[in-house]
Order: C-alpha cells, then sequence, then structure tokens
C-alpha cells in the first residue's frame, strides 16, 4: 500500500468546518480582502484621505497588498487543496491551517494603516510564505511528485521576493522594493500561465456537453518556458524595453497560438469556462501591449493593470469560483446564477482600468474610480454567492 493510499485512509476531523481545507477560510479571506484593501486604495488615491505611509510610495503600498496579500491568500487556499488532490496527503486543517490563515491575516490587517507597523508585518508575513511553503513542500516530497517542483520554486521566488521587498523598505537592499513587487507579479503571472496550460484544456474537455480534444504543443510549451524566463530576467533584472517588447511579441504569438488551440464554441455556455479563456486573453493582451510600449510610448502603469486587474483578477476569481464548488460537493456545471455577472462586471472594469486610459488621459481619474467600483462590485458577489458553503460542511457528507 503506498503513503497516498494510507493518508487517504485516515479521515481527519475539525469542529469547524471552514478549516476544513485551505481554500475556504483563504478564498474567503483573499475575498473579502480584495474588496477592504481596493476601497482603501480609493479613498487614499481618489479622495484622499490621510494614511501614513513612510520609506515607500503608496503605490508601491498598494502593489504589495495586492501581490502579496490578495494574490497570495488565493495561492495559498489553492495550493493546499491542490496539493492534497496530487498526492492523496491530507494537507493542513483544523488548528494549524487557523494559524496560517491568522498569520496572513495579521500582516493584511497591520497594513491598512500603512506603514506604520510595516516591519511588524513583515514578520508575520515571512513566516506565513515559509510556513505555507513547509506545508505544500511535505506532501509533495513525500510522494516523491518532483514534477510539482517548478511551482514550488516559484513558490520558494516569491518568499524571497516578499523578503526583498522588505528588506528594501529597510534600506538594506538597493531597488529591494521594486524587485519584491516586478518580481513577485511577474512570477504570479508565470504560475499563472503554468498551472492554466495543466488545468485550462482539461476543464473544457470535462466541461462541454461534447467530446473535444483540444490542440497542444511540446514545441508550444518549451518555447513559452524559455521565452517566458528570459522575458522575467530582462524585465525585472535588466530594463531594456527594446529587448522585453521583442520577446513580449513572441509570447503573444505563443500564447495567441495556445488561446485558438484552446478554444472550441462549448465554453461560452460556461461562464467558468470563458472567464477562465478571457483571463489568459487579458494575460496576452497584457504581452501585446508591453510589445507596443517602446513604438507608442504608453504608460507602463497602464499595461501592469493589463496582467494585474485583468490578468490575475479574472483568474483568481473565476478559479476561487470553480475550486470552491468542486470541493464542497457541489456541481461545477451549475455555479451561482450571479457569478457569472460578477465576472462581466470584473472584465468590463478591466478593460475600463487599461483600454480608456490609452485613448483618454483627460478623465483618468473617472475610469480609475469606475474600475475600483467594478473590483470591489465583482468580489462583493464572490463573498455574497459563497461565503455559506465555504463556511459550511460539503453537501456530501465528506471531509474537505
Amino acid at each position: 500500500m503506498t503513503i497516498a493510499t494510507v493518508e487517504k485512509n485516515r479521515i481527519p476531523s475539525s469542529k469547524v468546518a471552514l478549516l476544513n481545507l485551505g481554500f475556504r477560510p483563504f478564498f474567503l479571506g483573499a475575498a473579502v480582502f480584495a474588496i477592504a484593501s481596493i476601497t482603501l486604495w480609493m479613498g487614499v488615491y481618489v479622495f484622499k484621505i490621510p494614511l501614513s505611509v513612510e520609506k515607500i510610495s503608496y503605490f508601491q503600498w498598494h502593489a504589495h497588498e495586492m501581490i502579496y496579500g490578495f494574490t497570495m491568500a488565493v495561492i495559498a487556499g489553492f495550493l493546499l487543496t491542490a496539493v492534497k488532490n496530487w498526492t492523496g496527503i491530507q494537507t493542513l486543517h483544523g488548528l494549524s491551517l487557523l494559524g496560517l490563515f491568522v498569520l496572513w491575516a495579521l500582516a493584511r490587517l497591520l497594513f491598512l494603516f500603512g506603514t506604520r507597523f510595516i516591519f511588524i508585518a513583515a514578520i508575520f508575513d515571512i513566516i506565513f510564505m515559509l510556513f505555507l511553503i513547509g506545508a505544500v513542500a511535505y506532501p509533495i516530497a513525500k510522494v516523491k511528485q518532483w514534477k510539482q517542483m517548478s511551482i514550488m520554486a516559484k513558490l520558494i521566488f516569491l518568499a524571497i521576493g516578499n523578503g526583498c521587498f522588505y528588506l528594501g523598505a529597510a534600506g538594506f537592499i538597493e531597488n529591494g522594493v521594486y524587485l519584491g513587487i516586478y518580481g513577485g507579479l511577474f512570477l504570479i503571472i508565470g504560475l499563472i500561465i503554468t498551472m492554466g496550460r495543466r488545468l485550462i484544456p482539461f476543464f473544457v474537455e470535462v466541461g462541454v456537453e461534447y467530446p473535444v480534444k483540444l490542440f497542444n504543443s511540446k514545441w508550444l510549451d518549451i518555447s513559452s518556458l524559455i521565452l517566458y524566463l528570459a522575458f522575467f530576467i530582462v524585465e525585472v533584472f535588466v530594463g531594456n524595453d527594446q529587448i522585453v517588447a521583442f520577446i513580449s511579441m513572441c509570447l503573444f504569438i505563443i500564447t495567441s497560438i495556445r488561446l485558438v488551440g484552446w478554444h472550441t464554441i462549448g465554453i461560452w455556455k460556461k461562464p467558468l469556462l470563458w472567464s477562465l479563456f478571457i483571463a489568459f486573453f487579458l494575460i496576452d493582451s497584457g504581452f501585446l501591449l508591453m510589445a507596443l510600449i517602446p513604438f507608442f510610448n504608453l504608460p507602463k502603469i497602464i499595461v501592469i493593470h493589463a496582467f494585474s486587474f485583468g490578468g490575475i483578477g479574472v483568474v483568481t476569481l473565476s478559479m476561487m469560483s470553480r475550486v470552491s464548488l468542486g470541493h464542497t460537493g457541489r456541481n461545477v456545471k451549475n455555479p451561482p446564477k450571479w457569478i457569472a455577472f460578477s465576472f462581466i462586471v470584473l472584465i468590463v472594469g478591466s478593460m475600463i482600468r487599461v483600454i480608456l486610459p490609452l485613448f483618454d488621459m483627460e478623465h483618468y481619474l473617472i475610469w480609475i474610480v469606475i474600475s475600483q467600483i467594478a473590483w470591489i462590485a465583482a468580489f462583493l458577489i464572490f463573498v455574497i454567492s459563497y461565503s455559506s458553503m465555504l463556511i459550511k460542511p460539503r453537501i456530501d457528507g465528506q471531509f474537505g
């Protein structure tokens, strides 16, 4: 009998369903934080509400919390859940899961006060990431699933990136804040590309109402891996816009070919499929806009939001919606009726945030406000639609 089989036969117990599996507290926490953090950011950026931010800029404070706060919570919830499926070994639950979540939440709470308690927050934040790495690595190493090492490597580098951010804020690493933010952003995009290649074709093939075999190619996989590594190094560490533009155009072409190969008409009847497809399309659009920066002098902050607001925002909302259904014993083909509307709101918000300022900078602040409202509305719909199923036990009586 294998280790995985033995672990599967051990039925864990938890008095609180919210602590049965990682996706429950972290998805709910991420969604609530998505609302709270952007509401606060709107108050600070748009309405000039005073907030004590020193050592870093307001934009860096906001960016850090969206990358290492919101997105890391989604990553934690997803990996703690997925690794259980991959390895057959129960991941954190009960008090140990609560402890990990509290570390994340304390760091986020302290950051809501600006940077007044930044170095106390740093302690909780780094410990959270180290414990998360250990919690994910243990079952993977136990069953020797070395194919998951690329994901583990990205998680480790994210922890290093967060450390660079705090050391930069403390003045120990020159440019550390920049490296932490941009490195973290593009590590997450790389993680999404890696996981998207695994999951999106599978979800589509089993999710449409007819047999279909989508196109995938090994040369696309290898080319994408090599090009994205080059893109990451040049964009984050070298900063040559011309080289980045060339690599970005190559990535745009490769990702576009992938999207064509993954498309089948049936996805447009399934919100949990078309939302993921559009999320990948928004990331693809980010590569196109990066390629155009040297030629049209596009503001990089707007282009970055194609990746962050569009790509990361939509893919996280879509994945949380799907995983929460499947792992509470519900039918992933029958999501809550309002969730499709939340996807539409978020997608429209990303387009307003990225596209409209390219043509009308005069009303830039208005476009930001509208996109922020769209973000808040989309995640509020998720909280209203999913909080009950995340808090209550699985409907099939199983543990998870």
